[in-house]
């Protein structure tokens, strides 16, 4: 639970990073700056600590895990958020946990617990709830929509590919190699995010660098730390007190004030995951 928890609230202040970053990089570049920074950190951590390469049984999942979570599903989350309002792309992501919960009971034999779906729909619900209290109340973008519906089927494929790795391979070792095989399907994007960090405030350049460090880096070892150690189902409700955190991270650095609508979002959230953990 700890480690789930850092994981949540470093996800959710991504959100408020990638917001301030998205004006000044494209998608690809942003993503590729972001994987890179903690591609090498995680090499660093790995290289000091002497884990090895993962076993030859991993690395299907991390090679899986590392296109689909690491590289597909932070280009097309970067890019349809630029397409639709904060409020579209946030009920439109969060098919994913429910996509989580449906392949890992079907494909990894985690079966459908009564309190994890009851907790998933409440969730569910609050984050429709904070989408339209969010919503610019503008028309949405085909392309964004398709592209926020990609980012959560990547996401969840992602998820559920990455656990089986965690059989046989440590987080870090999980981790380290998912997020360089990021890196390198998005090195495409080089010469975009060489002209615009040339282009862009050292505020956002230093945001990259915050991205990669602590959601990617820190992050995702401690998502894979407790993912190995419980089910995808559960630990994908417990992304859902991401719009939640998300909501008063904005609030506080941003200047957003929320709603009655959006806290009351935010408050069947956080319920949800409650719910969805109980034993």
């Amino acid at each position: 639970m700890a480690a789930a928890s850092v994981t949540v609230v470093l996800w959710a202040s991504a959100f408020v990073a990638i917001r301030e970053a998205g004006g000044h990089f494209s998608p690809g570049a942003l993503a590729l700056g972001r994987l890179s920074v903690g591609a090498l950190a995680l090499l660093v951590l790995w290289a000091v600590r002497g884990e090895g390469l993962p076993p030859r049984a991993a690395w299907p999942g991390i090679a899986a895990s590392g296109v689909l979570w690491f590289g597909l599903y932070m280009v097309a989350l970067n890019w349809g958020e630029q397409k639709v309002d904060a409020g579209t792309s946030a009920m439109v992501v969060n098919i994913g946990p429910v996509l989580i919960a449906l392949l890992g009971g079907w494909l990894l034999k985690e079966g459908f617990p009564p309190k994890l779906m009851a907790g998933m729909a409440v969730s569910f619900a609050g984050a429709v709830v904070v989408g339209i209290s969010m919503s610019s109340g503008g028309g949405s973008s085909v392309l964004g929509i398709v592209l926020c519906l990609l980012a959560a089927a990547t996401y969840a494929s992602g998820v559920v590919s990455q656990k089986p790795a965690l059989r046989h391979a440590s987080a870090l070792q999980a981790t380290t190699f998912g997020c360089l095989v990021g890196a390198v399907l998005c090195l495409p994007f080089a010469g975009q995010l060489v002209s615009q960090v040339a282009k862009a405030p050292a505020s956002a350049s230093l945001n990259i660098v915050y991205l990669g460090l602590f959601p990617t880096a820190l992050g995702f070892t401690t998502w894979a730390y407790a993912l190995s150690r419980t089910t995808a189902g559960k630990m994908g409700a417990t992304t859902y007190a991401v719009p939640a955190l998300v909501v008063v991270m904005a609030w506080m650095t941003l200047g957003e004030v929320p709603g009655w609508l959006t806290l009351a979002g935010g408050a069947l959230c956080l319920g949800g995951v409650a719910v969805s953990r109980r034993r």
